[in-house]
């Protein structure tokens, strides 16, 4: 999403590596359970990393948290900062409900897509501890994540 040129040298071999960590089998399944989450109020995205992130970014972190945690309640946005303070608002509410903050991504990595497989990491392990919990808040097939 930023405005940013192209990377060479050192920065360009570590954003590679960076990418390489990025499944997009991954991203299918975490989209599927996203929509099997939030009950269906949204469509799934395109296939590919951009496509996944500008879903999540468009207010589909907010169906999901709101899905997942139903007393907390976060507003979607199509404004630029607005959208930065949901993943913001996201990132706090997944500490809270029991991600290790070792397993919650930054804002930019979303953001600017900096680094989506953190997003990826961060969303299976709210699946996988939402299935832990069985607090009744979890929809979809258990067998998605691990315990």
């Amino acid at each position: 999403m930023a405005n940013r040129g192209p990377s060479y040298g050192l920065s360009r071999e570590v954003q590679e590596k960076i990418e390489q960590k990025y499944d997009p089998e991954l991203e299918s399944r975490l989209a599927n359970w996203i929509i099997v989450q939030c009950e269906e109020q949204i469509e799934p995205p395109p296939p590919g990393r951009q496509h996944f992130q500008t879903w999540l970014m468009d207010g589909t972190v907010s169906y999901l948290f709101n899905s997942v945690l139903e007393y907390l309640y976060i507003s979607e946005s199509k404004m630029a900062f607005k959208q930065m303070e949901q993943i913001s608002q996201f990132l706090k509410a997944a500490e809270i409900y029991g991600v290790r903050t070792t397993d919650i991504f930054q804002t930019v990595d979303l953001w600017e897509g900096k680094d989506m497989a953190a997003v990826q990491r961060t969303l299976m392990a709210l699946g996988s501890l939402a299935v832990t919990k069985d607090d009744g808040c979890y929809k979809g097939d258990p067998s998605w994540f691990h315990r």
